[in-house]
């Protein structure tokens, strides 16, 4: 069969078995994850040099084989005829190529499809600020995002540009215009972008992830002045977030990023997804809403105190990772074991469950 043909194969098994990512790499059946569960496709051929090189070939542009010839990584966006859309980076490892395939889903599901929790609303009525989605790769940051600017296209009149590398989520414009900026398609790269995304007359504004001070500095100055900013990190908690982007700038600045993060901050949002018992996956959330207790531990660099105002600011919406993961156990929806491994403090975690 031509390598092409068996590609498309593999990208069908993929979206058919609803798996979140396809593996290739050589010295092993093509694998998907599913449910995060690396599943290898055992009636596949193990990969060898050449296959591996000929799928990951077929997936490239001119223009794109070149590149990753050249610099040895890259990232692009992949449409399978129709039927798929990828989030590719391929990749050379021990002098074979190898590539790591995100299906992105073309339908994208609401607040309420996903499980999240319903105070995930507010953060898209609001009109100027910064607001986070954090957690580790692979935990539905993406998803969520997009699922939160969806709401506002449905619901709002505004001017969203998001820029991403590659564009994943393809919006189908509704009352809001949407515009998607892609780096190396549509933009040189991410600092030009930013540089010039405050003439382009936005309302709200989407850094697919804060990758270093110029972007986190040109976000927050967004933010101050008018607009409504989504981003991402790949951090495990509010209070290590901000420690992150504090940490990004020399010493001398720390204290005025301090005061600035302060004012602009609105909300982080911590996600992890959790295998269900009876399979799938599910979300559970650790969130932060800045009130002026918060407000003041940022600006005093105090961040240890966070955890502690979220815990006990449940009225205002706020909520720890360990009660979202409580909440779920006492549902049935997830194991204790899953719980505990998720959780960064299982020992409070059995507290809270023993006492409920």
């Amino acid at each position: 069969m031509e390598y092409k043909e068996k590609l498309n194969d593999l990208l069908l098994t993929t979206a058919k078995q609803n798996a979140s990512d396809l593996h290739l790499a050589v010295g092993r059946h093509p694998t998907l994850r599913i449910d995060g569960a690396l599943i290898p496709l055992q009636k596949e051929q193990i990969l060898s040099p050449e296959m591996a090189e000929n799928f990951i070939l077929n997936l490239l542009t001119p223009a794109q084989k070149e590149e990753f010839l050249k610099e040895k990584e890259l990232d692009f966006s992949y449409t399978f005829e129709d039927k798929a859309r990828f989030r590719v980076n391929v990749f050379y490892q021990r002098g074979y190529m190898a590539a790591a395939l995100r299906l992105i889903p073309y339908q994208i599901k609401t607040i309420e499809e996903l499980n999240l929790p319903p105070i995930l609303y507010d953060f898209t009525k609001i009109s100027q600020g910064f607001v986070l989605l954090v957690g580790p790769a692979g935990h539905g940051k993406s998803t969520s995002l997009a699922a939160i600017l969806n709401e506002i296209n449905h619901k709002k009149t505004e001017h969203i540009i998001t820029i991403e590398d590659p564009i994943e989520y393809i919006f189908t414009q509704d009352k809001s215009i949407i515009s998607q900026r892609e780096v190396r398609t549509d933009t040189s790269d991410f600092h030009k972008a930013l540089r010039s995304i405050l003439r382009q007359d936005p309302d709200v504004i989407m850094i697919g992830e804060m990758r270093d001070k110029e972007t986190i500095s040109t976000s927050m100055t967004a933010a101050e002045t008018g607009h409504l900013v989504f981003s991402t990190l790949h951090t495990n908690s509010a209070s290590q977030t901000i420690d992150r982007i504090i940490d990004t700038f020399p010493a001398e600045q720390q204290g005025q990023v301090s005061s600035q993060l302060a004012a602009v901050l609105v909300g982080i949002i911590s996600l992890r997804l959790i295998p269900k018992i009876d399979g799938g996956r599910v979300p559970a959330c650790e969130i932060m809403i800045t009130n002026p207790a918060i407000r003041n531990l940022i600006r005093e660099r105090k961040t240890y105190q966070i955890d502690l105002v979220i815990e006990t600011s449940s009225q205002e919406g706020m909520m720890t990772l360990n009660r979202s993961l409580s909440g779920l156990v006492k549902k049935k929806e997830i194991s204790l074991e899953n719980a505990e491994l998720y959780s960064l403090n299982p020992s409070e975690l059995r507290i809270l469950l023993e006492r409920s």
